[in-house]
């Protein structure tokens, strides 16, 4: 049995999306599946590098993830991936490249990323260091139907990790 999957975090800088899915690919590792967690930072960093932040470089670096995801998910993985990604358009384009996909919303307001900010980013966008910034100069899309929802200004890490853990388990045996 398959168990190939992407499961796509997106929301704000600072919305929880990283600390999420190392929750979550940890959880899944210790359950005996193989996963694969592609973080954005780390993509770009070695792949995207020829990329800049602008509307059309993120549309590119998103689709770039998502046709590695999807590779890796054909091959039986579960392919966790936590990237800010805020069209909607692109990550439908995502949806439509992979077998399996779940959207998760990592979804905190503004504010509360601002006061989160643990690279500094928002504060050096509002400063005017950092151009084409998410959520300030470029509007993020949020998802209309995602799978699972994450309020993590409301909710604890382990209530949203439990939250999502179930949901997918339940998708996997689902599937088989």
């Amino acid at each position: 049995m398959s168990t190939g999957r992407v499961v796509w975090f997106t929301g704000l800088s600072a919305a929880g999306k990283s600390t999420l899915s190392a929750a979550l690919f940890s959880r899944l590792s210790e359950l005996g599946y193989e996963v694969v967690n592609l973080d954005s930072d780390v993509v770009r960093r070695e792949i995207s590098q020829d990329l800049g932040f602008s509307r059309e470089d993120r549309d590119a670096h998103v689709r770039r993830l998502g046709f590695i995801a999807a590779t890796l998910a054909s091959e039986g993985s579960i392919v966790i991936v936590s990237a800010m990604s805020p069209r909607r358009s692109t990550r439908d384009e995502v949806r439509a490249m992979c077998a399996q996909f779940t959207e998760v919303y990592v979804n905190a307001p503004l504010d509360v990323c601002e006061q989160r900010d643990p690279k500094g980013l928002y504060r050096r966008a509002r400063a005017g260091a950092v151009r084409d910034f998410v959520g300030m100069d470029i509007d993020y899309e949020a998802p209309v139907h995602p799978e699972v929802e994450c309020r993590t200004d409301l909710e604890t890490i382990e209530q949203s990790s439990r939250k999502l853990l179930d949901y997918l388990l339940d998708a996997l045996s689902a599937k088989g």
